[in-house]
């Protein structure tokens, strides 16, 4: 945490006053911690005291003279190297969901280059709310963090979810995500991650739905804390840019599998995202089918299995993640597939989640564990999800 920039933003909640903790708990540990606050939040909490705890003038209106100067957040988002919201009313949440720009903290939200992580805070019925949940939800989609509030009595004296969590846990969370930076410095990765392509003829095609998004953000994820990644990524729309990534395009299934067995032995783990095809056409035409060849039958061979392969490739040390997109019998069927391919674990989601699968922003998945763990995770952003799986990898070596 030490030398790290933080912007705390503070909205008008009467949790507004455990904002003073996390800041003598960040300013403790070595960061230097900007606040932005909403015209609601110095109704709770003054900006004296707060300019006292961080020996910085607080940042509140657009304007802070009548000279002309003004606060700039592009400069703000610049600086930072996390942002914080917290407490973050159900209003804030849904400015910052839907780009209402109407007050600096949102402005600063908005320009904002370093993760975000938000604490809410409110009532248990406006927590609750559809409204606020498709706020959040859209949040996380953004690749947001949220920091889930505690059950409790609130304000209003009733009982139920809606308390932020308390300063100690989030400057726990903030600690967590800054520990990771280095953490894989040495190793290389290598992630498959997209759909396949496979040619019926040179117009047409045999495809899937998978957008890439899991395997770009893990990709990500482990270039974040220090990894060389070796991505090979199917087709898709997707661009990613990072000095530790690179990035190898191939088509179709055989071209994965050809890319895949040739780079995994210079590997420490490889995480298999892609969406494979299991079957391609045994022969493709040379020039576009024509209707007017009337009906059409489509022979079908099996494609080279890659996790099979690089799991008999496998040696003392590496890695091997797979995936499993599953729509009955999903554990049983995830753990034959860790079992026969010799996978260290296998991240399984499925079709019949809401919000989980093809094209989403966001992921529900589980880790079946060779050992037999096996742990659910809930509903997150796929970029939440990506540091779940790394965290997994990461505490298997760290278990070596």
């Amino acid at each position: 945490m030490k030398g790290k920039h933080i912007v705390l933003g503070i909205t008008g909640s009467i949790a507004a006053y455990k904002a003073c903790t996390l800041i003598r708990l960040l300013i403790k540990a070595g960061a230097e911690v900007q606040v932005v606050i909403t015209p609601a939040g110095k109704e709770f909490i003054t900006p004296v005291t707060l300019s006292a705890l961080t020996s910085k003038p607080v940042v509140s209106e657009f304007f802070a003279q009548r000279d002309g100067s003004w606060h700039s957040h592009v400069d703000l988002g610049l600086w930072a190297d996390a942002m914080v919201v917290a407490p973050a009313t159900a209003s804030t949440i849904g400015k910052m969901a839907n780009g209402i720009a109407d007050n600096m903290l949102v402005t600063t939200y908005l320009s904002m280059k370093a993760p975000v992580f938000v604490a809410p805070a409110m009532d248990l019925d406006m927590y609750a709310h559809p409204s606020t949940q498709k706020n959040l939800q859209t949040l996380r989609s953004y690749g947001n963090i949220i920091i889930e509030p505690g059950e409790g009595e609130l304000a209003s004296k009733l009982v139920g979810k809606g308390r932020m969590e308390e300063p100690e846990r989030i400057f726990e969370i903030l600690s967590q995500h800054f520990n990771k930076d280095g953490a894989l410095q040495g190793k290389t990765v290598m992630i498959t991650a997209g759909p396949t392509y496979e040619k019926i003829d040179p117009v047409r095609f045999i495809g899937n739905y998978s957008s890439g998004k899991m395997g770009y953000a893990i990709a990500r994820e482990c270039a974040e804390r220090g990894a060389k990644v070796e991505l090979i990524s199917g087709p898709t729309h997707l661009d990613i840019s990072h000095p530790l990534i690179n990035v190898t395009r191939v088509e179709s299934a055989e071209e994965m599998y050809a890319c895949a067995t040739e780079r995994f032995a210079a590997c420490d783990a490889a995480i298999l995202s892609a969406a494979v095809a299991d079957f391609t056409p045994d022969s493709k035409a040379d020039s576009k089918i024509k209707r007017e060849k009337g009906e059409q039958t489509l022979h079908l061979k099996p494609t080279h299995d890659i996790a099979a392969a690089l799991g008999q490739m496998k040696a003392k040390g590496q890695k091997l993640v797979g995936f499993a997109l599953e729509t009955d019998d999903e554990e049983t069927n995830a753990q034959h597939k860790l079992e026969k391919k010799n996978l260290d674990f296998i991240v399984l989601n499925s079709l019949r989640d809401k919000g989980a699968g093809f094209n989403y922003d966001t992921n529900k998945v589980t880790i079946i564990s060779r050992d037999g763990e096996t742990k659910t995770y809930p509903l997150k952003s796929k970029a939440e999800v990506a540091a779940d799986i790394v965290d997994k990898l990461q505490s298997l070596w760290q278990q070596d």
